[in-house]
C-alpha cells in the first residue's frame, strides 16, 4: 500500500461489510449446530427447503437458485440419494435433464428442518422490529443483484431476489 491509499478499516462503509459477513458466519455456526440431530449441515438444508418449494425442479435451476455451481450439487445430491431424501429423475422431453423430487422420508425431514430454522431465526431476531428486519432484507436483496450483475453481466435480470428464490 503507498502513503495515499486508505487503509479499508478507514472506510465509512467497512463496518457494513464487517458485520454483515460476522453475522452470517455466526448464523451458519448456529444453524449448523442445531440441525446436527438431524444429522444435515445447512447446504443439506438449503436443497431440501428448495425442493420441497420447487417439486421437479432441474439440477441446474437448482444451483442457479442457490448461487452455485452444478459441481457442487454433484458433490452433495449422490449422498442425499444415498440417504432415501430424494430422487432424481429424467425429464419426460428432454433425457439429459435430471429432476429432482424429494422422498416422504426427505419431506419430513425437511420439515423437522424448516422448524429448526424458523426456531433460530425467531430467537436470534426477535429482539429487532420486524420493520428493521424488512428493512435489512431489503438492502441484502439490492447489495446481492448488484454483486450477481457485476458477476453476470446481461444475465443477472433472470435471478429473482433470495427471498424469492429461497426458503
Amino acid at each position: 500500500m503507498n502513503k495515499n491509499q486508505a487503509f479499508p478499516w478507514d472506510h465509512p462503509r467497512f463496518r457494513s461489510w464487517i458485520s454483515v459477513g460476522r453475522a452470517c458466519q455466526l448464523m451458519q455456526q448456529a444453524l449448523t449446530r442445531a440441525l446436527a440431530p438431524l444429522d444435515i449441515k445447512p447446504p443439506h438444508l438449503d436443497i431440501l427447503v428448495n425442493l420441497y418449494r420447487f417439486e421437479a425442479i432441474s439440477q441446474q435451476e437448482l444451483a442457479r437458485k442457490l448461487l452455485v455451481g452444478r459441481s457442487n450439487m454433484s458433490m452433495l445430491l449422490p449422498q442425499m440419494e444415498k440417504r432415501g431424501l430424494l430422487e432424481r429423475r429424467p425429464d419426460q422431453r428432454d433425457k439429459r435433464i435430471l429432476r429432482l423430487s424429494l422422498t416422504v422420508e426427505g419431506r419430513a425431514l425437511t420439515e423437522q428442518a424448516m422448524l429448526i430454522q424458523t426456531d433460530l431465526i425467531e430467537r436470534t431476531l426477535s429482539a429487532t422490529p420486524l420493520e428493521d428486519c424488512l428493512k435489512m432484507a431489503d438492502s441484502m436483496d439490492k447489495l446481492i443483484q448488484r454483486m450477481l450483475a457485476a458477476d453476470l453481466g446481461e444475465d443477472a435480470h433472470d435471478i429473482a431476489p433470495i427471498s424469492e428464490d429461497r426458503g
